[in-house]
């Protein structure tokens, strides 16, 4: 978990810098979020923590709440 965690600041450091410099705050605000999402489901999987499946829940929406059948 360590070197995972260490991979991740590498990465913020070398995208950080760069998208500073240009001053691209609308970028830098994207990959800090899709980052912290990365970082988080890499933590849960780490300490295997279940993560949920975002199919199941559009099989829901399309079978349970829509009454929709696909094959």
């Amino acid at each position: 978990m360590f070197l995972m965690i260490i991979s991740f600041v590498i990465i913020i450091l070398m995208e950080l810098s760069e998208l500073l410099r240009k001053r691209q705050f609308r970028e830098l605000l994207a990959f800090g979020i899709f980052t912290l999402i990365a970082l988080i489901i890499s933590i849960f999987y780490v300490l295997r923590i279940p993560i949920f499946n975002p199919v199941e829940i559009l099989q829901y929406i399309i079978k349970d709440l829509l009454h929709l059948n696909y094959r």
